[in-house]
């Protein structure tokens, strides 16, 4: 199989896929290529029949940074903005209404899509330097998936002070807020996702393939093209732009 923005393992038997985002040189961060491939990923476990869990992690020391900014340039117009938005929207939909488990193994800086994934998946493991945030605010955008699905995971009071200040939280505040289910340490990390995979895997595997779906019946379409939209305008605005130009300027330099 050829994703080419994940290194793609078998384990426990072939039962588990373990899929390493493999962009460390850019801290993992989500070019379209990522999102194409992330659904991908998706349709790749749920049609190999073995295949009952899908653990995600990063290369080198990020889970992921989050979007690239090279991407965010290469926007221009509003009907581009609305497709790759919507792309977005699928990827991150595309872990909820996968037939396998998926588990995101955060290893280190989990920023914006990076901990949109983590809030996708069925399950979240972190280690003791996975770092959290959603860094959108700082650049004039607003985490178009986190804001949907945050309020149901972490709630509304916690979903608006990440989203609206873009603070970092470490993992132990993470666990407390229900993002991650458990912590570990780094060298932990792994054998802890598949610890998981194998507690489930002891049950009837249609009972959990048919309490994913049901516990995720209603994650489909509410919010998401008034999210996009919003999203859209806030991809034209100069606070935008400057703010991206200010990223490139300050790495030139």
């Amino acid at each position: 199989m050829s994703l080419d923005t994940f290194n793609i393992e078998r384990a426990d038997d072939d039962a588990t896929v373990i899929a390493t985002i493999n962009r460390p040189d850019k801290m993992n961060a989500m070019d379209r290529a990522f999102f194409h491939d992330l659904i991908g990923l998706m349709d790749y476990c749920d049609s190999e029949p073995v295949v009952d869990t899908c653990i995600i992690t990063g290369a080198g020391r990020a889970f992921s940074a989050g979007g690239d900014f090279a991407t965010f340039q290469e926007l221009t117009t509003i009907s581009a903005i609305r497709r790759h938005l919507r792309l977005v929207y699928d990827a991150f939909h595309s872990l909820e209404r996968a037939e396998v488990t998926v588990i995101a193994a955060v290893n280190g800086v989990a920023f914006g899509g990076g901990c949109e994934i983590t809030i996708a998946s069925d399950f979240a493991i972190a280690s003791t330097n996975a770092r959290f945030a959603f860094k959108e605010a700082t650049v004039g955008l607003m985490p178009g998936y986190g804001v949907i699905r945050g309020p149901e995971i972490i709630g509304k009071r916690w979903t608006r002070r990440l989203a609206m200040t873009g603070e970092e939280i470490d993992a132990r505040t993470a666990l407390g807020i229900d993002l991650v289910q458990e912590v570990t340490e780094p060298d932990d990390l792994l054998d802890a996702a598949r610890a998981l995979a194998a507690r489930i895997r002891e049950n009837a595997p249609w009972g959990v393939r048919l309490a994913k779906q049901f516990i995720n019946r209603d994650q489909g379409a509410p919010g998401i093209a008034e999210s996009i939209e919003a999203t859209a305008l806030l991809f034209l605005t100069d606070d935008h732009r400057e703010r991206v130009s200010e990223f490139f300027e300050g790495r030139e330099n």
